[in-house]
């Protein structure tokens, strides 16, 4: 099955399934603003069940969509024209240790993809953009806690998924955002992904991984109004050994803080068939 008939497939599925998931969802849902006391975790406050409420649109603010590991601020060459406009800002590690444990033919893959960007990279053609790179992509997300499966949506090319709660079950078929499991360890949301496919990257330095690629993630409130995010990887065929990433997420306070349309499909459209449109 093609690249394409696999994004079909997946957007399909995540279609038919989110209206019924949404509906639940909100069924015990908590407004998004933030909870007007500080304390209101220690005194019970803003739960749900029992559980943290994570209900709110959310985003990341570092330059690990650019590259997780160290990067220096640089030049895109290839958008000369733009200047200052097209260039990387410098930024820090999320990788637990600084760097990835690649296999020494996984790496040279990796430097084959950082090579033919931004051809090569899933983001460019408007692919869906996996776990757990969307989670720090330079867009919002939102998660929808209810009493029951949690949703979570991201405007980066209307991708979501849903974390099952209960009745957990292995993945029917690979897919771009995978498959979610989660369960509550304390006041920390854990989900485990699996079934993810090999067509996502975790940035725009052409890191990547294989379809047996597990992540485990945990959200863990840390305030009212931010959250911190871990994710373990698991990839024996492409890393010599599991690692981490981290980084904080913090709550859109905006009165009307709300995900926008993102639907970029027609951006990629020249990327992906100007060659068969060109005579």
């Amino acid at each position: 099955m093609s690249t394409t008939d696999l994004n079909s497939r997946s957007r399909h599925w995540v279609a038919v399934t989110l209206a019924g998931v949404l509906a639940a969802a909100l069924a015990g849902c908590q407004p998004a603003t933030a909870p007007s006391k500080p304390a209101a975790a220690a005194t019970g406050a803003g739960k749900i069940n029992g559980h943290p409420d994570l209900n709110g649109v959310w985003q990341a603010a570092s330059s690990a969509h650019w590259n997780i590991e160290d990067h220096s601020a640089s030049a895109l060459s290839q958008f000369w024209q733009l200047g200052a406009i097209a260039a990387i800002p410098a930024g820090q590690s999320i990788v637990e240790g600084g760097t990835i444990p690649y296999k020494p033919e996984a790496l040279a893959q990796r430097e084959a993809n950082r090579a033919g960007w931004p051809k090569t990279d899933p983001e460019a053609k408007c692919y869906m953009p996996g776990i757990p790179r969307a989670t720090y992509m330079p867009f919002p997300f939102r998660i929808v806690q209810g009493d029951g499966d949690i949703l979570f949506v991201y405007e980066f090319a209307s991708a979501n998924r849903m974390v099952h709660m209960s009745n957990h079950q292995e993945p029917p078929v690979d897919s771009w955002m995978g498959w979610s499991n989660g369960h509550w360890d304390g006041d920390t949301l854990v989900i485990e992904v699996t079934g993810n496919n090999d067509q996502t990257w975790f940035d725009r330095a052409g890191n990547y991984h294989s379809a047996s690629m597990k992540v485990t993630e945990r959200y863990t409130r840390k305030g009212d109004n931010n959250l911190m995010y871990e994710a373990t990887i698991e990839d024996p065929e492409t890393f010599s050994q599991p690692w981490k990433i981290s980084l904080p997420l913090y709550r859109r306070l905006e009165p009307n803080a709300q995900l926008l349309e993102f639907k970029c499909v027609e951006f990629a459209e020249e990327l992906l068939y100007g060659d068969l449109t060109k005579k």
